[in-house]
């Protein structure tokens, strides 16, 4: 790669779907052709940035978080559409019916923005898709859930889904639902808050190693992570996590699991969200972009270099001013250049690491 080429990124975690499904007006065009620049993640952006392709979330709030969300994605994007703050209530439940209503809606959005794209845009099943996509300069997008509401105890749904494309699942958000108990935020605080999976959660894992669906820990509660960690035959990865080491926040990981999960061969795609990279756990946007480099150079540490990668929370957090949004990546690639992360880790940073272990969960 030429020092001018850009450095292809495949991102763990991304919630465009949900700005663009509560931001009103036309939302294919809005992704597509970038109109206004809102938010963090559009196509003309990442097409700018190296921003090849990543997990697509389908994320479904609550009444409050919606209308919280929906006021930011017609206004200020990125002021927490889903992240709360230190101190903050913690969210209500969703029920099934208002869950699948959404999750379809946001599905059918993927669906439509790669139909309206000319190809710009792919929905991919396998690495062999990912890859194909990436050498066309094309965007791959995987089907991603963020918490199960809209899954059933009999897991019918998990079935047609998975047929629609569902890759990637978090059985949980920070809330509980009835496959298990997601992590409340809290700063300071330990992830060991309350119990772990339930008996639906456990045949839920069980569902998905046997689809080779990939499992998302990043919003588990510790119990549920070290459920998941005993029950799956799959590499351990949270999707959109950061180092508990640096910044002591309910939602990040321990030094303990992050053995787990190296142990695994598993990943974790570290998150741009301030308030997850800051020490102090502040929501502060001033937050220079080099406590980003600062939690991957912990993990790549604690997990050697095939199990790091990023996971950036775009349109689904308040991320630092020094990225401001996907144009930027090539800052933040530039940030560990300066560092002494060397062109072959950053290559496995930004996209071959996720490559990686998609194929040891998805395979070949």
């Amino acid at each position: 790669m030429t020092p001018s080429a850009k450095m292809p990124v495949f991102d763990g975690h991304n919630d465009v779907l949900l700005r663009l499904h509560l931001g009103g007006g036309d939302p294919v065009a809005a992704f597509l052709d970038g109109q206004g620049g809102a938010g963090h993640l559009d196509l003309p952006r990442a097409r700018a940035a190296g921003f090849a392709g990543g997990m697509f979330a389908i994320f479904v709030p609550s009444p409050a978080q919606a209308a919280a969300a929906s006021a930011a994605a017609q206004g200020k994007a990125g002021e927490g559409t889903q992240n709360l703050g230190p101190g903050a209530h913690e969210p209500e439940e969703v029920g099934l019916a208002e869950a699948q209503t959404a999750t379809l809606a946001m599905a059918s959005l993927l669906v439509r923005i790669a139909r309206a794209s000319d190809g710009r845009v792919r929905i991919c099943r396998s690495v062999a898709d990912v890859r194909a996509a990436m050498a066309d300069g094309a965007l791959a997008s995987v089907l991603h859930i963020e918490g199960a509401e809209a899954i059933d105890a009999d897991l019918a749904m998990l079935d047609v889904l998975h047929q629609a494309g569902l890759r990637s699942l978090g059985p949980v958000w920070s809330r509980p639902n009835i496959f298990g108990f997601g992590v409340p935020f809290r700063f300071p605080s330990p992830p060991d808050i309350g119990p772990g999976l339930t008996e639906a959660g456990k045949r839920l894992i069980a569902a998905c190693n046997d689809l080779r669906i990939l499992i998302d820990l990043s919003h588990l509660n510790e119990a549920g992570f070290w459920d998941v960690a005993r029950l799956s035959n799959a590499p351990l990865v949270a999707t959109h996590s950061n180092a508990h080491a640096i910044s002591p926040a309910s939602r990040n990981l321990t030094d303990r699991q992050l053995a787990a999960i190296r142990d695994s061969g598993g990943l974790v795609g570290v998150n741009y969200a301030v308030s997850f990279l800051r020490p102090d756990g502040a929501r502060n946007a001033d937050t220079p972009i080099d406590v980003v480099v600062d939690h991957l150079a912990y993990m790549v540490e604690r997990l050697g270099e095939d199990g790091v990668a990023l996971g950036s929370d775009f349109d689904g957090a308040l991320i630092a001013a020094g990225m401001g949004s996907v144009s930027g990546l090539p800052a933040l690639i530039a940030a560990m250049r300066t560092r002494g992360f060397g062109d072959a880790l950053i290559e496995k940073i930004c996209h071959r690491n996720w490559l990686g272990v998609l194929e040891r969960t998805w395979g070949a």
